[in-house]
């Protein structure tokens, strides 16, 4: 949740309150995230006996990033290795710093090159964005069936804007981004997601989970925050040192590079926290590690095991509210309920995938629900709420403003969540739940994933339906 969604909630009356053992060797398939027996408690039928295990032909993607000593350019080369599931003549890159939500404040992403064995060319496409545009293409000089596979090679610049709190900018003593290089914009079964950027507060992507590493060159003063298991970084040599990581489910990834302070716990199930406080931080960084051990505690009790073998938080400027990446957060208000909500989407995007543009209850809505189970209370008064007009199972194209847009999908989702929770009983929804995030992990979900799971809680079912969350399509025959 980024602080324009926090300032445009506030306007529209609604208090937004939200939005790992490493490993130095590359994991595998098995290592990427605990699995769990089916609970005692769930409901007959549609429940796995473990959470599903990553697709093994995932991508796998190297991103080298090299922040530059002016620390607003980021100069970067990213390497992808491209299985696809059905018949494909290109591959289609989203460029999420050009959208209008974020190139206004000085962010933009240009591919300055492309390369390949199988690569034609490449061109941009504008899809509602700014220049260069939203998309690139990549086309291929041969179509490539399914399950072959294509090598391409990018290399990006990216540069950070100074205004506000965004996946990316600059700040005294820290600069940061997050889907700061070509995104993959794949949908595994369906194809290339090539949906409109909007002018809204929240994403529009669409990307699967992906075997990744992660390089980062960063002058010498300033530690590196960022997605997957962080190794300990190089000795400085020419003012700069070397940070890599690796995680083998990453959609997307995070890096903060900053004067932080850090500390390090793991929670009893050997999850990794690593989390960084800048100087001056509103809050101690003993503090926030207490909280985000805390926060993954709460939440297993309620979804089950966390999906990663680590997490990091960044504790950025005070902009207001938190933005999530796998296994990584920005957290950008010293509050413990964002940080619970951002912790959250570690399984409800993170781990169960959803087209942000299509289906942005999958990930906002399920988010608010399992910060108000936390909390034991509901962020935005269910039942006001439940009465707001609008279908929260509607595309990001379907809502006018920021405002509408946080009003239906975080606030009456959430509460629609809810109302299917209690109408279904805690322990019941509860295991549902678990059977859903297990039967979706490390794919891209449906609303229909989502009635499937309920379909033994025909009042869990009715609540969702009452909202517009599910429609009569969505609903087993």
């Amino acid at each position: 949740m980024s602080a324009a969604r926090r300032a445009a909630a506030a306007a529209a009356g609604v208090l937004l309150l939200a939005g790992c053992t490493s490993f130095a060797d590359r994991g595998t398939a098995q290592d990427a995230a605990p699995t769990t027996a089916v609970p005692d408690e769930a409901p007959a039928g549609g429940c796995p006996a473990e959470r599903a295990r990553p697709d093994p032909d995932r991508p796998v993607v190297s991103l080298d990033f090299r922040l530059e000593d002016d620390r607003v350019t980021v100069t970067g080369t990213e390497t992808v290795v491209f299985t696809p599931d059905r018949r494909v003549g290109e591959l289609v890159f989203r460029l999420v710093p050009n959208g209008p939500d974020s190139a206004p404040a000085g962010n933009r992403l240009v591919v300055d090159d492309v390369r390949g064995d199988d690569v034609a060319d490449g061109r941009y496409e504008a899809a509602g964005a700014a220049d260069p545009g939203g998309l690139y293409v990549v086309t291929l000089d041969h179509a490539l069936g399914a399950g072959g596979s294509t090598e391409v090679e990018l290399h990006f610049t990216l540069t950070l804007g100074r205004r506000g709190f965004d996946r990316f900018g600059a700040d005294e003593g820290v600069s940061w981004w997050a889907s700061g290089a070509p995104l993959l914009a794949w949908e595994p079964g369906i194809g290339w997601a090539e949906d409109p950027f909007v002018d809204l507060g929240g994403e529009t992507t669409t990307s699967p989970a992906m075997d990744t590493s992660v390089t980062v060159s960063a002058p010498e003063d300033l530690t590196v925050l960022m997605t997957g298991a962080r190794a300990e970084p190089s000795a400085a040599q020419d003012g700069r040192r070397t940070w890599t990581s690796t995680e083998p489910v990453a959609r997307d990834v995070g890096v903060a590079a900053g004067l932080f302070t850090t500390e390090q716990a793991t929670t009893p199930d050997g999850v990794a926290v690593t989390v960084g406080v800048l100087p001056g931080g509103e809050l101690p960084v003993a503090q926030l590690a207490e909280w985000t051990t805390a926060a993954i505690a709460d939440l297993e009790a309620h979804v089950g095991p966390f999906p990663y073998r680590t997490l990091t938080v960044a504790l950025l400027p005070d902009y207001g509210g938190g933005i999530e990446y796998p296994s990584m957060i920005f957290e950008a208000t010293p509050s413990r309920p964002v940080l619970v909500h951002e912790v959250a989407h570690m399984w409800f995007y993170g781990m169960v995938g959803n087209s942000q543009f299509r289906d942005p209850w999958l990930d906002e809505a399920f988010a608010t629900w399992a910060e108000a189970v936390v909390d034991e209370q509901s962020a935005f008064g269910d039942q006001a709420a439940l009465q707001m007009p609008g279908e929260v199972g509607g595309s990001m194209a379907d809502f006018a403003d920021d405002g509408t847009y946080f009003d239906v999908v975080y606030g009456k989702g959430g509460a629609a969540l809810l109302a299917a929770r209690e109408a279904a009983g805690p322990e019941a929804f509860d295991a549902a739940i678990r059977c859903y995030a297990d039967a979706n992990a490390w794919s891209i979900a449906t609303p229909e994933d989502v009635a499937a799971a309920l379909a033994g809680l025909p009042g869990a079912v009715d609540a969702l339906v009452d909202a517009q969350a599910l429609g009569k399509d969505d609903l087993p025959r």
